[in-house]
């Protein structure tokens, strides 16, 4: 028999109201052990004891099998949130047989292999937990809701349309089939592909709401690099000196602009050095400053950063605007002071545009998996289009592209052959997850 799991499912500490979750075959008769089983999906408060000793008074759910977040029975324990009643509760779970501690990702788990989700919403799950911001939230909630699904679903059915309608030219090759099907599948197939690629080229955005943009912060030595970025992060997150060359490493802030999760890099200043130390922060810089997806590129004289690629839409800012008397002779996107935070919000401002501009082609997928399964799927069905479209069809060709194309749909959601993935995955969860 499958053994019946239990875990806080809430953070470990001190707390108003903590939740103990109970999942399996026996856990309404372990609640059954402590009070008596309300009806199913209907909260009601019930003292919980044990050996006559009351444990604690509970808000408790039981599910049916079929109706819970696991799939199977279920129970639900709404405690007080210290940590003697947690570990009172739970002392007394494991001491009932059948019943042991949950490992990590056991309950959502268990939501996969019973059905109640597919691969992708455990990964919507995933990312739903971690979520930091605004628009991974969103991005989450949507792969969690099953729209990825959905969408496999409607593909599926096309592939399975235009198989039939092969299949049914070989099984009746020597008869005449009143109907010509081939233009059917021919804009089945092209209706596939365009599909695909436009899904394939909305992964990289889709990727980046998850796991963030780096902004660089890139100039020569003492240009005020560390002012600004202290500025933004409203902290002291770097020295700063009217020594050049004070910063050696790359310092990373991480923030919420505007819902999008940003981290800006304090690079080293960039210039010809005999500092052997130096002169790695400054190669450091060049590196991190190419990968980024931004850069903003502080000067006070308008020079240019030979070392490091820019792109047109790089932002170009006068530094040390607190500094400077009279009109600056050079153009510059933004004219900002870290030391008094003068321009500093519209360049924030148009960061965010910059990036929200980015993210507007953003698909339904997330991850590189999901894009590697489609760009499988994608070449399967542009083979079987050359064979459909070939001035004398090759229908069975055709015919084993289409079901290579749905397999790896099916891998996508995690029907098949992903079980080298699920510990990978499922790693990333809380115990009680």
């Amino acid at each position: 028999m499958l053994d019946t799991i239990f875990a806080l499912a809430t953070a470990q500490g001190k707390a108003g109201v903590s939740v103990i979750r109970i999942s399996g075959p026996k856990s309404h008769a372990a609640l059954g052990m402590m009070a008596s089983v309300p009806e199913l999906r209907k909260a009601s408060v019930r003292k919980l004891y044990w050996d006559d000793v009351l444990l604690d008074e509970a808000l408790v759910i039981a599910f049916g099998e079929g109706a819970s977040f696991t799939g199977e029975e279920s129970v639900e324990l709404h405690v007080h949130g210290s940590r003697a009643t947690i570990n009172a509760i739970l002392n007394v779970l494991i001491a009932i047989p059948g019943l042991r501690p949950a490992e990590a990702g056991e309950f959502t788990r268990r939501a996969l292999e019973n059905g109640m989700l597919d691969l992708t919403q455990v990964e919507g799950l995933a990312d739903l937990i971690d979520a930091e911001t605004e628009a991974q939230r969103i991005q989450s909630l949507r792969v969690l809701s099953g729209a990825i699904g959905k969408k496999v679903d409607a593909w599926r059915q096309k592939i399975i349309r235009a198989g039939a309608l092969l299949e049914a030219t070989i099984d009746f090759a020597d008869e005449d089939i009143p109907v010509d099907v081939m233009p059917e599948v021919k804009d089945l197939l092209s209706e596939l592909i365009v599909d695909f690629e436009a899904e394939i080229s909305g992964v990289k955005m889709a990727e980046q709401i998850r796991e963030g943009f780096e902004v660089a912060i890139v100039g020569r030595p003492n240009v005020g690099k560390s002012t600004l970025l202290n500025a933004l992060s409203g902290r002291k997150a770097a020295l700063t000196s009217e020594i050049a060359g004070t910063t050696r490493d790359v310092i990373e802030v991480r923030m919420d602009i505007d819902g999008l999760a940003v981290t800006f890099l304090d690079t080293a200043g960039i210039r010809e050095t005999g500092d052997q130390l130096e002169a790695m922060g400054v190669n450091l810089a060049i590196e991190r400053a190419n990968a980024a997806d931004l850069r903003v590129f502080l000067t006070e004289n308008g020079d240019r950063i030979d070392e490091v690629e820019f792109f047109d839409e790089d932002i170009t800012a006068l530094g040390k605007l607190d500094s400077f008397s009279g009109d600056v002779e050079f153009q510059a996107d933004h004219r900002i002071s870290g030391l008094t935070g003068e321009g500093i919000g519209a360049l924030l401002s148009n960061i965010s545009s910059i990036l929200q501009q980015r993210i507007s082609g953003a698909g339904l997928l997330t991850r590189e998996r999901h894009r590697v399964a489609i760009q499988n799927g994608l070449i399967a069905l542009r083979l079987a289009s050359d064979e459909v479209f070939n001035v004398v069809p090759t229908v069975e060709l055709a015919a084993e592209e289409l079901r290579s194309a749905s397999q790896h749909l099916e891998l996508l959601l995690g029907e098949v052959g992903v079980e080298t993935l699920l510990g990978e995955i499922f790693s990333s969860f809380c115990i009680g997850k």
